[in-house]
């Protein structure tokens, strides 16, 4: 994308931040707030047409009134943030080449066509006591329902806040909204420069014959101690674990033992990084782990 002018007014920005959040987001005000505070510019963004047309590529335009029937059965909430909510869609440079419906980004016929590719984001939440904090995804959720996997997993959307490339300002901004929605964390708990981003994967995985994911998904760890309040629309249970319980929920998902399903995002993560990140977890180093430049295909 072209780049950015320069950041906006803190009163300006709230009142943008608010108009694209909508009513009822009230995450937002907070972000904007903590955002200023962490020294973390937010330069002005061009509108979603301009970048898209920027970014050489087309919109594909959200899901009509034929899927909206034929999905009249799915949770209300999970509906409703499937037709809602625009996943930024990306090449596997991770460019922005415009935006797509939750819906459709999920759908495999448009991730076998190779018109799905979204970026990501997966949180790594650790207490002082260096546990991580794990989530059992709802069982309403329409992808992966039921497994169990890092602390929080969604996508940035395609709106101005979410969409700054800058110090992964965008991503940073989606992470601490999705941890209120799901955990209920508020803001104030959740520095936006304390979130370290460690690396980029993308990946593909079907969920079942319906629906699976193909992501652009950045990494961000964070060691804080916060309050909880999961929200049951997302989250079927937490639990924060050490090394020697995560190793056990992978050996139980490997023998199919009580029913334990693990994400393949997560498994990937775990299977490639996580045991390394975790001593820079320990020794507080977790900067000199830090690699954005490297997109890993896993």
């Amino acid at each position: 994308m072209a780049a950015a002018p320069a950041a906006r007014p803190t009163l300006a920005l709230l009142a943008s931040a608010s108009a694209s959040l909508g009513a009822g987001r009230r995450a937002w005000a907070r972000l904007a707030v903590s955002s200023s505070s962490a020294g973390l510019a937010l330069p002005r963004l061009r509108g979603r047409r301009a970048i898209a047309a920027a970014a050489g590529g087309a919109v594909m335009g959200k899901a009509g009134p034929g899927a909206v029937e034929a999905d009249a059965g799915m949770d209300a909430v999970q509906r409703r943030l499937m037709f809602e909510d625009e996943c930024i869609l990306v090449d596997e440079q991770d460019n922005v080449v415009g935006h797509e419906s939750k819906y459709n980004c999920h759908l495999m016929e448009k991730i076998e066509t190779g018109h799905a590719l979204h970026r990501a984001f997966s949180v790594f939440l650790f207490n002082s006591k260096y546990e991580l904090l794990l989530q059992q995804r709802s069982a309403t959720k329409v992808t992966f329902p039921l497994v169990w996997t890092n602390t929080c997993c969604s996508h940035p959307l395609y709106r101005e806040s979410e969409l700054i490339e800058e110090n992964c300002l965008g991503v940073r901004n989606a992470a601490q909204r999705k941890l209120f929605d799901e955990l209920g964390i508020v803001a104030d708990e959740l520095p936006l420069d304390q979130f370290i981003p460690l690396g980029r994967m993308l990946y593909k995985a079907p969920s079942d014959g319906k629906w699976g994911e193909h992501e652009l998904d950045y990494l961000l760890f964070m060691v804080r101690d916060v309050k909880l309040n999961p929200n049951p629309e997302e989250v079927a249970d937490v639990k924060y674990m050490n090394r020697d319980q995560v190793k056990e929920l992978l050996r139980k998902a490997d023998a199919g033992e009580d029913g334990v399903k693990l994400s393949p995002w997560f498994r990937l993560v775990v299977d490639n990084f996580l045991m390394g990140w975790w001593d820079h977890v320990e020794q507080g180093t977790l900067q000199e782990a830090a690699d954005m430049k490297t997109i890993h295909k896993l």
